[in-house]
């Protein structure tokens, strides 16, 4: 039995090493795409006139519905809400109503909360979190109604583990939820083994749009 955990365990761990030096591997690429990027900046100056009007126009319609997000979810027997349905994956400017909170996906800001096992002690924006689940991170949120003791436990466990964030959010129906690009679950509490089955199984999970993406040098509020 405990060679089986010792092998669990470093699995996991070989598995978080592969996704750093993946998300080290992305930064250095997005790094030479910036400098490559200054070369052709005239052009781009002026195709970013043209985008910020189209941006204005845009934002002139305030909050707007996330019509590519049509779906709804289906629980499974282990508890686990899966969003059967299309998701958006659209960068977009102006505000996005998602139809569940927190959301499990659909268009989203271009720039992602950081999420390197992240604790925030404000709501975020759900636009900038819904961009975090896309690179496979997994979302911990609670309500006031969340036990002190349980949302220290949970923070310690996030600050642990790659690829995770956590945050506030009264307007979530049930104190404790998770939540992954496309899946989502209540949990009792920090010491529900529920916890770490979603974890094991979404953090970087077969669910993740951009596995490998990166999960720092987004904003960290």
């Amino acid at each position: 039995m405990g060679s089986a955990k010792n092998s669990s365990n470093a699995s996991r761990k070989a598995r978080i090493e592969e996704m750093r030096r993946a998300e080290q591997a992305r930064e250095r690429r997005n790094r030479i795409l910036t400098v490559a990027a200054s070369v052709v900046v005239v052009a781009g100056l002026v195709v970013g006139a043209v985008v910020l009007v189209q941006s204005q126009s845009d934002d002139d319609s305030g909050t707007a519905a996330d019509g590519k997000s049509a779906g709804h979810f289906v629980t499974g027997s282990d508890g686990v809400k899966t969003w059967k349905g299309t998701l958006g994956r659209t960068h977009v400017t102006k505000t996005v109503k998602y139809p569940t909170e927190p959301p499990v996906g659909g268009d989203h800001n271009q720039v992602w909360m950081n999420c390197n096992g992240d604790v925030y002690t404000k709501e975020l924006n759900n636009m900038n979190a819904v961009h975090s689940l896309e690179h496979g991170a997994v979302w911990v949120t609670y309500t006031g109604k969340a036990k002190k003791a349980d949302v220290d436990a949970l923070a310690a466990k996030v600050k642990q583990t790659p690829y995770t964030l956590m945050s506030p959010d009264d307007k979530q129906k049930d104190p404790i939820m998770l939540t992954a690009w496309g899946v989502q679950r209540t949990v009792k509490s920090a010491s529900d083994p529920d916890v770490g089955k979603f974890f094991e199984k979404f953090v970087q999970g077969k669910q993740t749009p951009e596995p490998g993406a990166a999960c720092t040098g987004g904003l960290a509020q």
